[in-house]
């Protein structure tokens, strides 16, 4: 099947390789412009673009996709289907009936749950224990597309952001290539979504993962997870911020009397701190200006005491 792919990320680039492993003709690639990164400013290109140069194919990177002199050049290049993976760009529905098939999107959660732009680190968050991959018929909307074809996992108790996602950029590969699979075969049967049933995953922002220690503890360890390794979740000591990579709830921690950010202990191996209900164990963390180490390792050097408050 002859294919235009559109995305920028590493979950894309995971199904770009699906895809050309699968035998499907990747005619052209499409992906958002290469960004400046770090001191230097050094043009950067997206993981999809990397991944494309190094098979072959032809690259389009538009400012604009919905721009006549970018659809023009979109046309250029036979795709019986276009498939998207976040691309980064809304497309019109002009764009999207060019193919014959239209356009498929590969979204990491399971529709109409979880539309929107950062769907796995609110499954975290949210304490949902399922999540998945729907490949979707696209239309003008924010993911309302029917829905074509759904593969599911468990979210693990110890998931972060960074695992999570890698575990579904894998089966994003997997359900792309079956659902061409069966649409080939005219196998595919479209499902209306329930608007009713479903919730929306706007953009996570840094601010999201400022710590209120006066929630319950478990879910805490949710937002840390849910924010590992990007933005992160902090918290404020002694006037600094200090980001925590990696805790424990303990909801078993008899708290009455203490304040909630409150340290309970300090020992080898974790910072013990209470919430709302429960407490947090604290087991890897990075105080502004210094690198991200293991509790036992930051202990050493800063004098943390039972007593103190974060936040």
């Amino acid at each position: 099947m002859k294919i235009v792919f559109m995305g920028t990320p590493d979950f894309a680039a995971a199904a770009l390789r699906a895809l050309i492993g699968a035998g499907h003709e990747v005619t052209a690639v499409v992906t958002q412009p290469d960004k400046p990164k770090g001191r230097s400013k050094e043009l950067v290109p997206s993981p999809v673009k990397v991944c494309a140069l190094e098979n072959g194919i032809p690259v389009l990177q538009p400012r604009r996709i919905k721009r006549p002199e970018a659809m023009e050049e979109l046309r250029g290049f036979p795709a019986d289907v276009y498939i998207v993976a976040a691309f980064g760009q809304i497309l019109s529905q002009e764009i999207l009936d060019i193919p014959r098939y239209g356009s498929l999107n590969i979204h990491a959660s399971l529709l109409p749950r979880y539309r929107g732009a950062s769907p796995i680190q609110h499954v975290i968050i949210d304490g949902e224990t399922r999540t998945g991959i729907t490949v979707m018929q696209m239309d003008a909307g924010i993911d309302t597309g029917d829905m074509l074809y759904r593969k599911e996992i468990p979210i693990l108790p110890k998931d972060d952001y960074e695992t999570l996602h890698d575990r579904l950029a894998l089966l994003g590969g997997q359900a792309i290539v079956e659902a061409l699979g069966l649409l080939e075969q005219g196998k595919l049967e479209p499902v209306k979504q329930d608007d009713a049933l479903s919730c929306y995953a706007p953009l996570i922002g840094k601010e999201m993962g400022e710590i209120d220690f006066s929630r319950d503890a478990l879910a805490i360890d949710r937002l840390i997870r849910g924010m590992t390794p990007w933005p992160s979740a902090y918290t404020g000591y002694q006037g600094k911020q200090l980001k925590i990579w990696r805790a424990e709830p303990v909801e078993a921690e008899d708290v009455h009397g203490h304040v909630p950010g409150e340290i309970l202990r300090t020992e080898k191996g974790c910072v013990t701190v209470a919430t709302g209900q429960g407490a947090l164990r604290i087991y890897e963390l990075q105080l502004a200006g210094k690198k991200r180490m293991s509790a036992h390792d930051f202990l050493l050097g800063v004098k943390m005491r039972p007593g103190e408050i974060l936040g």
